[in-house]
């Protein structure tokens, strides 16, 4: 039987593929419908291929109905996997761009065990690019100067304009959430700054494959991530070298002090 770390990767790389299939064959004139058709056919195949190989486990992912993300036995199962089928639908919908992704990730027992982000559209090669637990990145050595935030591309959150302005940082628009934080590890950016608003399945992945690199992931307030919980929200969280983590946290927390 295949090892979590390689299933994960396996399962996003090939929903990662099929949805470069779907884009070429749908087009961009109907972005609606592009969308819909990914984020359908990509979490068809997710959840079929956990309930043929891991039939044992509980799933949350971001297309189940709210009746399917509500079920109390999700939060009793000692394995549940947690998906996104399709992470940045928008950008999947807008031809050229790359910043869009596939999460797969295991969470085991109160922490995240296992993980893997499809990058399928990466620059530089035809099959993309697929970041996991199993041989996560090696991390930039140092920090690059001025350092670089990756933030949303239509709502970068206001503090994190403040933030940056008082650090000396620079803001990076980068589409996806695991599009961003896979830039930290690869060293586009230095970090990933967001509140307002995200889920458990926008970030577990991509958390898995950071902390297994040695980059930090937290919440703003440096408290730690936690996962499949009752309620799946996780509005906000900080992803960096981890050289440069207490100078954001440090950053943010003066920030707040000063709101009224």
């Amino acid at each position: 039987m295949r090892d979590d770390h390689s299933l994960a990767g396996e399962l996003a790389t090939e929903a990662g593929e099929r949805l470069l299939e779907l884009r070429a064959r749908l087009g961009f004139e109907d972005g609606r419908a592009l969308k819909d058709a990914g984020d359908r056919a990509s979490h068809e195949f997710l959840m079929d291929a956990l309930r043929r190989l891991r039939p044992d486990d509980a799933v949350l992912s971001e297309e189940a109905t709210r009746e399917e993300r509500m079920d109390p036995r999700r939060l009793s199962a000692e394995r549940v996997w947690i998906v996104d089928p399709l992470d940045g639908t928008r950008e999947f919908s807008e031809q050229g761009r790359a910043d869009w992704a596939v999460h797969v990730a295991l969470w085991e027992r109160g922490a995240l065990t296992a993980g893997a982000v499809a990058l399928p559209a990466w620059p530089g090669s035809a099959q993309g690019r697929t970041l996991t637990t199993a041989a996560p990145p090696e991390l930039p050595e140092k920090v690059r100067e001025p350092f670089r935030i990756a933030v949303s591309r239509t709502r970068p959150p206001e503090f994190v304009r403040e933030l940056a302005a008082r650090l000396g940082g620079e803001l990076v628009p980068i589409g996806s959430a695991g599009a961003k934080i896979a830039a930290v590890l690869t060293g586009e950016v230095e970090a990933y700054v967001h509140a307002g608003g995200q889920y458990e399945w926008d970030s577990a992945a991509p958390v898995a494959v950071a902390v297994a690199a040695g980059a930090h992931a937290s919440r703003i307030d440096g408290s730690p991530l936690t996962y499949n919980q009752g309620d799946p929200s996780l509005p906000d969280i900080l992803v960096s070298l981890p050289d440069l983590a207490p100078t954001l946290l440090a950053g943010i927390r003066d920030l707040h002090r000063q709101t009224p």
